[in-house]
């Protein structure tokens, strides 16, 4: 419970950093219970805002059986906290996450970025994007107590290579906080 605490901390941070600095655009259509109330119809793009999740559980043992692969518990209550359609933390961007279309980017992800023979095939569930260079991904393969499977990086000028990142989801958000910190410093 305490790491679900501090895991939606780190994430309301960051979203309110991406909001501060101006990020929270979004170019065409957005869902509009997530529209900024203040917008520029000059503009191309449409302000968002992160709103509170409304995935269910059911929803998500759906998408689970759809992935044919069970979520990590950590990453379950991520999805549950806020909906969102940027996410930056250090290096990694999270997939979009908004309200109503929320699954169908995330199957876009794992299921039609990367050639499956790479990642899903292998039992890696991509979920972020790692600078431009690479995903981030569960690995399924290695069974942990509530599915918390270990993260690796999956680097596509290495497509054979796996590195492992954090052991858990909890670890990863911490790990990719306390880099973003180190590089506030600099």
């Amino acid at each position: 419970m305490i790491k679900n605490k501090k895991l939606q901390e780190i994430i309301d941070i960051h979203l309110q950093a991406c909001i501060d600095n101006g990020l929270n655009i979004a170019y065409g259509e957005i869902e509009s219970e997530m529209a900024s109330p203040v917008q520029d119809s000059t503009k191309e793009y449409r302000k968002w805002l992160p709103i509170k999740s409304e995935i269910t559980e059911d929803e998500l043992q759906k998408f689970e059986e759809e992935l044919g692969h069970k979520l990590p518990t950590d990453y379950k209550a991520f999805l549950q906290h806020k909906h969102f359609y940027e996410l930056y933390i250090s290096e990694a961007s999270f997939c979009k996450h908004p309200v109503n279309k929320w699954n169908n980017y995330l199957k876009k992800m794992i299921l039609d970025g990367w050639p499956h023979k790479y990642l899903i095939d292998k039992g890696y569930v991509h979920f972020a994007d790692w600078s431009d260079w690479g995903a981030l991904c569960f690995d399924t393969n290695r069974k942990t107590e509530d599915n918390n499977y270990p993260v690796v990086l999956w680097d596509h000028d290495r497509p054979l290579e796996i590195q492992e990142i954090s052991q858990n989801f909890t670890s990863l958000i911490l790990k990719l906080d306390n880099e973003h910190e180190e590089t506030q410093k600099v």
